[in-house]
């Protein structure tokens, strides 16, 4: 029987330096996107995926992530005395009755690899995602906001094939990413399709297809004990990718392709893109940005 996904790792230790100077003092996490933190953003997308245990991998000077998701009891009480319910139900019960938020330390900034086997004493041999804190996936509006990553889970319980989510990018934009290699086989969106290696940033003419890895990941517990025994790379990380590649040839692994907007929010293009793409999809704030930008002529 295959086991269903309850944990989900979110690495938050990083320094943000893409975003400076606004990260000086602010975790990049809680910049917010239009109305909330962008961690809020990702925490809800896990959550709605059936997610009930956020695992938040951090470091010192980041407690304000944790104070977040926390109960804020004097802003809740003077915003219920003065009737403000509408703003009440947005800080309160962020996580809503049966999900967990826990924290663990990350000592040092050595990888992505090494933020989740931070967390490999709370996974308890269990298969577990990964969401990249920066990246953003609004799903289409004809669909469930939270639609991509759902499906993902899906077929993780569909398979028991560790899953990486993927977009197609412009083949000039790949060597920027990870890339799919499927071996010549077909992909369309919320297609399941194994993969035969992870290329990292290929020149455009070497790339092996335009499927970029976006930083959504179900995976069995077997990665945590290949991170174990992976080798420590370039500055001394532990990258996730090469125990991917291990687990590749041992079990498999499939690419899951997803037609979402993506928004990298570690950038201030991506921040400001996304901002915008959230704020028209709010009908209060969408005539409000076409006014501006048609009287600024952009």
């Amino acid at each position: 029987m295959i086991a269903k996904i309850k944990k989900a790792v979110i690495p938050v230790a990083g320094l943000g330096t893409r975003m400076l100077p606004a990260t000086k003092a602010i975790p990049k996490e809680l910049l917010p996107v239009y109305d909330r933190p962008i961690i809020e953003h990702v925490v809800k997308e896990a959550i709605a995926a059936g997610i009930t245990e956020i695992i938040l991998v951090t470091r010192s000077g980041k407690e304000a992530i944790e104070n977040h998701f926390d109960a804020h009891y004097e802003l809740e009480h003077r915003l219920e005395k003065k009737g403000k319910e509408t703003i009440l139900g947005t800080v309160k019960n962020i996580i809503p009755a049966g999900v967990t938020v826990t924290s663990v330390r990350q000592s040092d900034a050595l990888g992505l690899g090494h933020a989740v086997l931070c967390a490999k004493h709370l996974l308890n041999n269990e298969p577990f995602a990964v969401l990249l804190p920066d990246v953003l996936v609004l799903d289409q509006e004809s669909r469930d906001r939270n639609y991509s990553f759902a499906a993902m889970t899906d077929a993780w319980n569909e398979t028991g094939v560790g899953q990486v989510m993927v977009e197609r990018v412009g083949l000039e934009a790949i060597e920027n990413y990870g890339a799919a290699d499927l071996g010549g086989e077909s992909s369309e969106p919320f297609k399941s399709v194994a993969l035969k290696g992870l290329v990292e940033k290929p020149s455009p003419t070497d790339a092996p297809s335009n499927l970029a890895v976006l930083g959504r990941y179900i995976l069995p517990s077997k990665v945590l004990d290949l991170l174990e025994t992976t080798v420590a790379g370039v500055g001394g990380e532990i990258q996730l990718t090469d125990a991917l590649d291990e687990l590749l040839k041992l079990d498999g692994l499939n690419a899951f392709e997803t037609d979402a907007d993506i928004f990298d929010c570690g950038n201030k293009q991506g921040f400001l893109s996304a901002n915008l793409a959230v704020g028209m999809r709010d009908p209060d704030t969408r005539q409000s940005i076409k006014a501006l930008i048609e009287k600024s002529g952009w």
